[in-house]
């Protein structure tokens, strides 16, 4: 363990320089990490609840936000879509040390429309879209040769051919119900501030750090 302490002094954040579409205010902060150039991967913690009642977090990657929502890709029959078929209820977590900053979000996950994953699937990699075919993921597996081996042999009958999308792969997208925006600031006086949707509108709250 380090004993060395993060100062958090690199930015503040105040009530009159909040946007009042929490949408906006992430797509500001967004913006700055992107201009950083640190990733080209918008990496978030994506929570759910299991069917024990726990929570359920992994690493997933933003890939796009909508006038909706945010949306990631995966498999609908992992852990994490069976989890949404049972509670549609779940969160993100963005943090960006860069900026000594964090978003929490919380909403309802919906699958996105059937174009929007064709057309992200096919983007892919060729390698990449034979491992949505033939990854049952979450599932047990023997070992790590029979999931090369798999793959091998689908590249190769694929040979030239177009790939298409598998039913059970595509697009979910988080419908945002609230925000929470925090940026660190020196003495743990950090800035929190809290974004709640009521009716067509968006209340915001100050929090204690």
């Amino acid at each position: 363990m380090t004993s060395d302490r993060n100062d958090f002094s690199k930015n503040s954040l105040e009530i009159e320089n909040l946007h009042p579409n929490p949408k906006e205010q992430f797509n500001l902060w967004l913006d700055d990490y992107i201009e950083l150039g640190v990733s080209e991967n918008i990496v978030v913690d994506f929570a759910t609840i299991n069917k024990e009642g726990f929570p359920s977090n992994r690493i997933v990657y933003l890939r796009d936000i909508d006038i909706n929502g945010l949306i990631f890709f995966t498999n609908y029959d992992s852990n994490k879509g069976e989890e949404i078929r049972n509670n549609n209820k779940a969160s993100m977590l963005f943090y960006w040390p860069e900026f000594e900053r964090q978003v929490r979000v919380w909403g309802f996950v919906e699958k996105v429309e059937k174009d929007i994953s064709d057309n992200y699937f096919s983007s892919r990699p060729k390698g990449s879209q034979a491992g949505a075919w033939i990854s049952r993921q979450s599932k047990e597996i023997p070992d790590r040769e029979s999931l090369e081996k798999m793959h091998k042999i689908f590249l190769q009958n694929a040979e030239s051919k177009i790939i298409p999308r598998p039913e059970f792969w595509g697009g979910y997208r988080l419908i945002p119900v609230m925000f929470e925006f925090w940026q660190g600031k020196p003495n743990r006086l950090h800035d929190r501030f809290l974004y709640k949707k009521n009716g067509e509108n968006w209340e915001i709250k100050r929090l204690a750090p």
